[in-house]
């Protein structure tokens, strides 16, 4: 039976995804090269550069994904009861993105913040969390943990903010992997959500 050239296109393109998923698993995020996609894969260049604009955008799709899986994770955890329960549920996310520049970079890029090249889901996962964190800071809010002078989607903005000025931060100034960073985002979260 012959498959619709549709059908090969999604298989290929899955195929894509997976292999460099597995090269990651095993490699990290910055050891990976389009050569040894499409080598492993068994298909040309041109055909990764058929469903992807470069290697970045076959990157910005499992990032994108990893992404909304921490999320999930998040949200099946259900409101935390302090803003330090709230830093333990961002801290798994925080370190991902932590774990390698190439990483914060493409979260940067693919949202739309800094450039114009966007993802899809890159760009859903920025908005998607500060909609789940503007939910958590209400009922801490509510319950009188956090401070209650702005709107919670305000500061979940503003948590996101010190999120992202750590890991620049850590990166610029090549902060020792060794040092976790949520030691360096605890204070900023702690003196911006506090009553």
């Amino acid at each position: 039976m012959v498959r619709a050239p549709q059908q090969r296109r999604l298989e290929t393109r899955a195929k894509l995804l997976a292999v460099a998923a597995d090269i990651i698993a095993s490699e990290g995020i910055g050891n990976l090269r389009v050569e040894d996609v499409v080598q492993r894969a068994g298909v040309a260049k041109g055909t990764l550069f058929s469903h992807f604009k470069d290697k970045d955008g076959l990157l910005a799709i499992l990032v994108g994904a990893q992404v909304m899986q921490y999320l999930d994770d998040m949200d099946a955890l259900g409101a935390p009861s302090s803003i330090d329960s709230l830093l333990n549920r961002i801290e798994p996310l925080l370190n991902y993105i932590a774990a390698d520049r190439v990483i914060f970079d493409l979260l940067l890029r693919y949202s739309g913040s800094i450039s114009d090249h966007s993802d899809e889901v890159i760009t859903a996962g920025f908005y998607r969390q500060i909609e789940l964190w503007a939910n958590w800071v209400a009922v801490l809010q509510a319950q009188g943990h956090v401070r209650n002078n702005h709107p919670p989607a305000l500061l979940a903005e503003g948590v996101q903010a010190f999120m992202n000025q750590v890991l620049a931060l850590r990166f610029c100034q090549k902060t020792p992997a060794d040092v976790p960073a949520m030691s360096a985002l605890r204070p900023f979260v702690m003196a911006w959500l506090a009553p």
